[in-house]
């Protein structure tokens, strides 16, 4: 089978090569899936500049999801059969023609999903479902902040808030974006380079701050955030968009630094909390919370109220362009390259 292959840490033009790899082998709870669609997110960008701690060394197969058809299934798995069109969460390797994973990471594309969209449920939607119902509960009337709310991830947090009738701020980072943002039913839309976010949520809540803010971005938007809330207010970091924005070591430390130290004391008087979400440890050490988000999302997308957003389509051969292309923040939805 065809693999792109990450041969080396730095710019994308000169990172990947296509590559001959065997097939993988299935053991008797996993699934092989031939690939139509790719996924790529943020993580694999941090991982082909060397900041993502989880990325296997090189050479590698980066890629976090895919959509396609199963090609074989292993002994124990009763839900699925060859010929079934899935979507799957694959823990690297899902950037080539056959990928294997455990069965309980995979889902059945909803019928009204196109395969290429289908691929942005199994890690920006499960993610943003894991954050907004797993581990805040979302309730109508809450005020809820989503950075970066026209990528993949933010996208599907939008769609969340929205369905639980939430008050809802969005950042992103030009007005076309912002336009869309509003379209989809967005009750404040901030474009973060015009407008400081922690300005409009003071003036828009009287000064009272936000429920609940989704911050895939990092750096100092969280020690703004952690100002920006209410008593109760609960901020969720799924992200660090920030530190892949130059790319250099000193960049990368100034953007540790700039998310703040935080005393629990202190948190505990305010009444606020920071959660941290890594789905790949929560995939690697909680298989049953993934799989719970992948089939409310499967709920949720036959009812209509997840709709995935398809940004843009790549050849496998244009990866660097595609890994570009998120790296430059300009994407709305999932980016997918195609087999």
């Amino acid at each position: 089978m065809k693999a792109i292959v990450l041969t080396k840490i730095g710019a994308a033009v000169k990172a990947f090569e296509i590559r001959e790899l065997p097939i993988p082998e299935i053991s008797e709870n996993e699934v092989l899936i031939r690939v139509a669609f790719s996924g790529l997110n943020f993580a694999d960008v941090m991982a082909r500049i060397g900041m993502y701690k989880e990325a296997p060394p090189l050479p590698s197969v980066l890629g976090y999801d895919v959509s396609g058809k199963i090609e074989a299934a292993g002994d124990n798995v009763k839900n699925f059969s060859p010929g079934d069109l899935v979507f799957a969460f694959t823990r690297f390797g899902g950037y080539a023609q056959y990928v294997k994973c455990n069965a309980m990471a995979v889902a059945k594309i909803p019928s009204d999903i196109d395969m290429a969209s289908a691929t942005a449920l199994a890690t920006q939607f499960s993610t943003a479902h894991f954050c907004a119902a797993e581990m805040v509960n979302l309730h109508e009337g809450d005020s809820v902040l989503i950075h970066a709310a026209a990528g993949g991830v933010g996208t599907a947090l939008t769609q969340y808030a929205l369905h639980k009738k939430c008050i809802v701020f969005a950042t992103a980072g030009s007005d076309e974006k912002i336009n869309m943002l509003l379209k989809a039913g967005v009750h404040v839309a901030i474009n973060y380079r015009k407008e400081k976010f922690e300005n409009v949520v003071r003036q828009k809540t009287n000064g009272k701050g936000v429920n609940v803010i989704l911050d895939a971005v990092g750096g100092k938007s969280v020690k703004l955030g952690i100002k920006s809330l209410s008593a109760g207010g609960r901020i969720v970091c799924y992200g660090a968009a920030e530190m892949t924005s130059r790319g250099s070591l000193f960049h990368y430390l100034k953007t540790g630094i700039a998310f703040g130290f935080y005393n629990p004391g202190l948190l505990t008087t305010a009444a606020k909390s920071i959660i941290g979400i890594n789905m790949l440890r929560i995939s690697d050490e909680r298989p049953e919370l993934m799989k719970r988000s992948m089939d409310e999302v499967c709920k949720l997308a036959e009812e209509g109220i997840f709709k995935p957003v398809l940004g843009n389509v790549f050849p496998v051969s244009d990866i660097a362009t595609a890994h570009v292309f998120l790296e430059s923040r300009a994407s709305v939805g999932k980016v997918v390259v195609e087999w």
